[in-house]
């Protein structure tokens, strides 16, 4: 007979389980970004700015927010996320785009000079959406929506009229930009983010220009998109209590002044 407080075998093994599952998942989190002791300086009419990231990573699939005022750096570690700006020193910075693959040496390739190869990557594995939208003025809602399937050689499957249906854009697909609301052509801007299907999609507060009603809808079916294509998704936000509800991981920052230099510590 067992003791009152002894726990039952059956108890046991599902804990036992439990543990191994939690084990198991934690061995499978494949990292898409690792960053390690990365600093960019920028200097201007005798100010300047230092964005610090000790150590952070980020697994395939996760969504990240990075959370914090005007100046903070958001900006900054997002174009260095896209490989679009280079950092003043590196220690190390390593993508992997998908399960199974070896990670790549972005810091190498800066080193080298092979900046044809980082757009490649950009071009083929991410999706951006800024602040304005970035549509060409001159090409309709389908075609913005297409331009980088088109760019890729992807064929006509079917992605972009499903994407502007999930967005509730599909009415628009003949117009052109400058018929469309502010909050119509940043719907455009995420369908065309997402239409290639990339590993990352990087939005640098996507609903910034929007009122706080139609902002959270829009973000929400962002979120809700990158959950069911699987991509990973980072974005810069001031509205932590919304993407928090929404599941995403805000990464750690601290922003200190030193005189004339304004610096911001990410960790995550």
């Amino acid at each position: 007979m067992k003791k009152p407080n002894q726990p039952a075998q059956g108890e046991e093994s599902s804990k036992a389980l439990d543990k191994k599952r939690d084990e198991d998942l934690a061995k499978d989190r494949v990292l898409i970004y690792h960053l390690r002791e990365v600093i960019k300086t920028r200097e201007a009419e005798g100010t300047a700015f230092r964005l610090v990231v000790p150590s952070l990573q980020i697994a395939l699939g996760e969504k990240i927010a990075l959370i914090g005022q005007s100046g903070c750096g958001k900006s900054t570690l997002l174009d260095l996320l896209a490989m679009v700006l280079q950092p003043t020193t590196v220690g190390a910075f390593r993508f992997r785009p998908e399960p199974g693959a070896p990670p790549l040496d972005v810091a190498a390739d800066w080193r080298r000079g092979q900046l044809n190869h980082l757009g490649d990557l950009r071009r083929q594995r991410m999706g951006y959406v800024m602040q304005t939208g970035g549509l060409l003025p001159y090409l309709t809602v389908r075609d913005n929506i297409s331009l980088s399937r088109r760019l890729l050689g992807m064929p006509d499957d079917g992605t972009v009229e499903q994407l502007a249906k999930s967005l509730e854009i599909e009415r628009h697909l003949s117009k052109r930009p400058s018929l469309l609301s502010v909050g119509e052509r940043q719907r455009v801007a995420i369908a065309r983010a997402l239409a290639h299907k990339p590993s990352i999609v990087i939005a640098d507060e996507p609903t910034a220009p929007l009122d706080p009603i139609t902002a959270r809808k829009i973000m929400t079916l962002f979120i809700n998109l990158v959950e069911k294509f699987h991509i990973t998704v980072i974005v810069a936000s001031h509205d932590w209590n919304h993407v928090e509800k929404l599941g995403l991981r805000g990464l750690s920052h601290r922003t200190r002044q030193h005189g004339d230099l304004t610096e911001t510590v990410v960790t995550g």
